[in-house]
């Protein structure tokens, strides 16, 4: 029911983002406006990310899943009355409260998911929730397209809510309780100032969130400059970047099979470095290659086959948290790695724009794969080889 509800919920997302990206530049025709959008749905992750997961790690995880989900398809009925420019702003706003509710949705997810199955099956139900994200990805944009198409904001909001209410339809579903255990209530400041601790004093909490402050940077960068790079660099067509883009879903839906089919036999420290390495590598040569030959197809095998490390990377990094972590602490954990990812992203965004232009498209978007590749060397250098949980802090019920 959790992999089902978030299969159905992240479609919606993407539908949205995709119709909306489309839908606000013929609105206004203006980039500005578009990249407006985008701040307003990076900027919750950043600001709200540790607080949501103090709140989350003092209550039902599996209750605060549905009552977001439906919080999450009521803040997109304003959009059903934007009609024109001058209506833009309320676009904003609805992704500023959307992305809000979703920073008590993600860790309340990752919280919840360990109750689910044993400790042993953890790593595949991680890769099978990440291979549902790609899938998604794919599913999604594409009928975010054809609903922009045919039937406006509107469609695409619509098509989002219903996803929504799906989603909080099949979690209620769960038998499973997301009810912590009851303690004595602690002040919510102190219990936001010790999940702070944890990040930098817990070895391996403190890899992971070096490894995804690096590479939320190579993400802004590569989010920034991919199109830069499929036009000016491959001499691509839009077509040949939707194309490239597509494949690299599609890489990952196969990424997530073969995550799922090793990773309990390889362990999820291994699966984690190994798959970041690997990504590295697999990007250098991506963004590499046409130095030598700029020829559009070799992208497309090349982010496909990057696709598969890069979901080990996803079920790996999220069965070490889980594992060691307290069920007590982890929505503070991944509220702090969502905030982490978020400033990453948002440096990586406005760097990527302003070195693209003095140091060229293909160093800077390169960097990217050099980040993976460093942090993975991290992860495996660093990582004890089997993670415990660490000494559980006072949380309330």
């Amino acid at each position: 029911m959790l992999l089902s509800a978030g299969l159905v919920s992240v479609t919606g997302d993407w539908i949205l983002l995709t119709g909306l990206a489309y839908q606000v530049y013929r609105l206004t025709g203006s980039t500005v406006a578009s990249g407006l959008a985008v701040l307003a749905g990076r900027a919750p992750q950043l600001l709200l990310g540790t607080v949501a997961g103090t709140l989350v790690d003092r209550w039902n995880r599996r209750t605060t899943m549905i009552v977001a989900n439906l919080l999450l398809a009521a803040g997109l009925t304003p959009l059903l009355l934007v009609r024109h420019a001058g209506q833009v702003w309320i676009v904003y706003l609805v992704l500023l409260v959307e992305t809000c509710v979703e920073q008590f949705f993600t860790p309340a997810e990752a919280a919840l998911l360990p109750r689910l199955v044993v400790e042993d099956e953890l790593v595949t139900a991680n890769a099978l929730d990440g291979q549902n994200r790609n899938i998604a990805r794919l599913v999604g944009a594409a009928l975010g397209g054809v609903a922009a198409g045919l039937g406006g904001l509107p469609a695409v909001a619509l098509a989002d809510l219903a996803s929504f209410l799906v989603a909080a339809a099949l979690v209620a579903l769960i038998r499973t309780s997301g009810a912590l255990p009851r303690t004595d209530p602690e002040p919510p400041l102190r219990s936001w100032l010790a999940g702070l601790r944890l990040a930098v004093r817990e070895p391996t909490v403190r890899v992971v969130l070096i490894f995804f402050a690096v590479t939320a940077l190579g993400e802004g960068v590569m989010s920034t400059l991919m199109a830069p790079w499929v036009s000016d660099v491959l001499h691509g067509t839009g077509r040949a970047y939707g194309l490239i883009m597509a494949v690299q879903a599609a890489g990952g839906i196969v990424g997530g099979v073969v995550a799922a089919t090793l990773g309990h036999r390889i362990g999820a420290r291994l699966l984690f470095g190994a798959g970041a390495v690997l990504f590295g590598l697999g990007d250098l040569a991506l963004f590499l290659y046409p130095l030598v030959a700029p020829a559009v197809w070799p992208a497309g095998v090349l982010i496909a086959l990057v696709g598969l490390p890069g979901a080990c990377v996803v079920a790996g990094a999220l069965t070490v948290l889980q594992t060691a972590t307290e069920d007590g602490e982890r929505g503070r954990v991944f509220g702090a790695v969502g905030a982490v990812g978020g400033l990453g992203a948002l440096l990586g965004t406005v760097g990527a724009g302003t070195l693209g232009a003095v140091l060229g498209i293909v160093p800077v978007i390169a960097s990217q794969g050099a980040g993976y590749l460093l942090a993975g060397i991290l992860v495996l250098a660093a990582l004890p080889r089997r993670t415990e949980p660490v000494r559980p802090v006072t949380v309330a019920g």
